[in-house]
């Protein structure tokens, strides 16, 4: 998934990126609240990680500006730990609530368990599809003509985001900034070397293939006509 934490505490965002990222997800992180509901407006989040306490605005106060545009499934993380603080912020639009501090094995719990019941449907548990292919986010499983694909978790990313926007030409750019959270280099070959290493593992054992390359645009995963057979 892609995730946007809100967490003014540079060490934990820290923390809360590499231990996520190492999870396959794609993670954004903004230091304050004016940043954090930028962000979380003006770009597409499958969840959102908000600390109460942040300068510029609160997280309260976020929570409500977010509702009024989406619905984007929202754990509120904080030190605050009474009875009117969760109330108020599960009043105001949260999902969930852990205190500080927490395991990260919890986090992760409490993720599965929000991102099943609500959110998009890639990010509810529901599995994705296409032809043969099925992608099951929640349990990080994935199956080719009901035999199971042994991916990494980069390749999982990757296929995760081809899959959302299945029928759609992603650009080199597009994933690099999706699958590896970056800005992509045209020197580099970060895009083509992981699409190939998947693609192996996607494609190469079966007839029909799903990933396909769009010389001068991108990638794009989708079931195609195989046309018309010639005459005999």
């Amino acid at each position: 998934m892609r995730i946007l934490v809100v967490e003014d505490d540079r060490r934990l965002a820290h923390y809360l990126k590499r231990g996520l990222t190492e999870q396959g997800h794609v993670v954004d992180v903004a230091l304050d609240g004016v940043d954090g509901l930028h962000f979380a407006l003006e770009s597409q989040h499958d969840l959102l990680l908000l600390d109460l306490r942040l300068p510029g605005i609160d997280g309260f106060e976020l929570l409500v500006a977010l509702r009024m545009h989406k619905r984007t499934p929202v754990i509120v993380l904080t030190a605050l730990d009474r009875v009117e603080d969760r109330v108020r912020g599960l009043r105001a639009g949260a999902d969930d609530y852990l205190t500080k501090p927490f395991a990260f094995s919890e986090l992760l719990a409490r993720i599965h368990a929000v991102t099943r019941r609500g959110g998009h449907a890639g990010a509810q548990g529901a599995p994705m599809s296409v032809g043969d292919l099925e992608l099951d986010s929640v349990g990080r499983r994935v199956r080719r003509g009901g035999r199971q694909l042994d991916l990494t978790a980069r390749e999982f990313a990757l296929l995760y985001v081809l899959l959302r926007h299945r029928g759609e030409v992603l650009s080199r750019t597009e994933l690099a900034a999706q699958v590896w959270d970056m800005e992509f280099n045209g020197d580099s070959n970060v895009v083509e070397v992981a699409i190939r290493r998947l693609r192996s593992k996607l494609d190469e054992p079966y007839a029909e293939k799903l990933l396909h390359t769009v010389r001068g645009a991108g990638y794009v995963l989708e079931l195609r006509d195989p046309g018309p057979t010639s005459p005999q």
